[in-house]
């Protein structure tokens, strides 16, 4: 997930250095293969940029879950293994399912709040049944029938979304800097010292650092902040060292259980992660200056449903495309498929070996705060220069953001307000993703305006149709 930056993609699309149309200038083309050294290594800078966000979403739901240091690494090294496999399939296919771009593949925070809050009340057996039936049933549905699925969600509604996932994890992140709720220490100036350290080391690299140094700016955050959280002795090395080398994973963890509420909420969420993967697409293929053809778009898609499902077998969050690889496939001008290949093969790898689970599982809370304030702040951001870019902020797109934003931040700050309705419906319409997505969906949806499906103009859409593939004839 991600920076939340999934659909425009204006600055690619004009950033023209080779004076060939509206493409970057292209080191390495799709198919190409850089020398296996330089290969690794722009590999190992791709995942180095999607590690910290993407298990920082099992971490978060593991905490808020209530679960242990063996559970969270548990959880943690699925995301890494299946993350891993499903940026293979999205690199070379399996049939059908994959898009042959350079895709990284992670887990999204937008899953975090359902996760949460469904795992805690009907345990994560609810979870992991829910996503391996809405993953590849929703997922599939989006593919097959995209066409009439996209006018739905112009910037107008996905840029909403984005905003609300970053704001309302802000408390999470505050209250991991201040050292986790329950901690005795709740809010000590050495938890709120660590917290800051990693939070400024983040930001000045961002913005006063160049290339990778930049890219990797929330990392050699993290990195300083365990450093000096390891010499004020703080971080319990007792599960690292406890911890396997190598384990293959088993079906089941957690057991399945299909509950209805479970399985609409995360349908939805699913939604909104197939609308995520299609902006990141159009991102990697206007490196090239041109749109994603159909067939890249189906395999794509289903590629997001059909591995989210496979990884819920084995307790793995759902898999969806990170925007950050995106940037780098343009910053670098590297979009070599099989370079991101390689990035699946080493995470896969990591995921096989539990101390690299247990070692980000004993991360202290606030250096694992400090972070999250920078991720999840960023993403607001990215959801707020998606409308600023894509949308007119005439009277009727403020009062649908206006109250959008007032449902979603209400429900989650005053969830008591729901209180009188059933169990269910406080679920369901108590997440601020889905509150924020139904309001912004029906108000765009049925307000007369140039976003709405129903009465706008379709040449002002700001993503262009999908290209036809000239290599297939059966993607219609």
């Amino acid at each position: 997930m991600d920076d939340g930056n999934k659909v425009d993609r204006s600055d690619s699309n004009n950033n023209s250095e080779n004076g060939n149309g509206d493409g970057i200038n292209i080191e390495y083309g799709l198919d190409e293969k850089p020398a296996l050294p330089k290969a690794i290594a722009l590999a190992v800078q791709h995942i180095s940029v999607m590690l910290v966000p993407s298990t920082a979403v099992a971490f978060i739901v593991a905490g808020n879950v209530g679960l242990g240091a063996g559970d969270t690494a548990y959880l943690v090294q699925m995301v890494l293994l299946f993350s891993g496999i499903a940026t293979i399939v999205q690199a070379y296919t399996l049939g059908p399912i994959g898009a042959k771009l350079p895709i990284v593949m992670g887990t999204s925070f937008a899953f975090v709040g359902a996760a949460s809050t469904i795992g805690a009340d009907y345990g994560m057996a609810a979870v992991f049944g829910a996503i391996l039936v809405t993953g590849v049933l929703v997922e599939g549905f989006i593919s097959w029938q995209f066409k009439y699925v996209k006018p739905y969600f112009p910037p107008l509604v996905s840029g909403l979304i984005v905003i609300i996932i970053g704001l309302y994890l802000i408390p999470v992140g505050m209250e991991y800097s201040a050292g986790g709720v329950g901690s005795p220490d709740f809010g000590s100036m050495q938890n709120l010292g660590l917290a800051g350290l990693v939070l400024s080391i983040a930001v000045l690299c961002n913005l006063f650092l160049r290339g990778t140094a930049r890219v990797l700016s929330i990392l050699l955050g993290i990195v300083v902040g365990y450093i000096a959280a390891v010499l004020l002795g703080i971080v319990d090395f007792s599960p690292i060292r406890d911890a396997a080398w190598i384990e293959i994973p088993s079906p089941g963890e957690y057991g399945f259980a299909f509950e209805p509420i479970a399985l609409l909420t995360f349908g939805f969420l699913f939604v909104v992660s197939a609308m995520e993967t299609v902006g990141d697409m159009t991102g990697i293929t206007a490196a090239e200056g041109r749109n994603p053809t159909k067939k890249e778009l189906r395999g794509g898609i289903s590629a997001d449903g059909v591995m989210s499902s496979l990884g819920a077998i084995f307790s793995a969050f759902p898999t969806t495309s990170f925007s950050q690889n995106v940037g780098i496939v343009n910053f670098t001008g590297v979009m070599s498929r099989h370079v991101v290949g390689i990035g699946g093969i080493l995470l896969a790898l990591l995921g096989l070996v539990p101390k690299v689970g247990a070692t980000v599982a004993a991360t202290p809370d606030p250096v694992f705060g400090g972070a999250v304030l920078v991720m999840v702040g960023m993403v607001a951001a990215s959801g707020m220069r998606l409308l600023f870019l894509n949308v007119d902020m005439n009277r009727r797109n403020m009062v649908i953001v206006a109250t959008s934003l007032g449902l979603g931040l209400g429900v989650e700050i005053v969830p008591e307000a729901l209180q009188g309705l059933p169990e269910a419906a406080q679920t369901f319409f108590g997440e601020p993703v889905i509150m924020v997505g139904i309001i912004a969906l029906l108000l765009n949806t049925f307000v007369p305006g140039e976003q709405s499906p129903l009465y706008g103009d379709p040449e002002s859409a700001p993503m262009e149709e999908p290209v036809e593939d000239s290599q297939t004839t059966d993607d219609d």
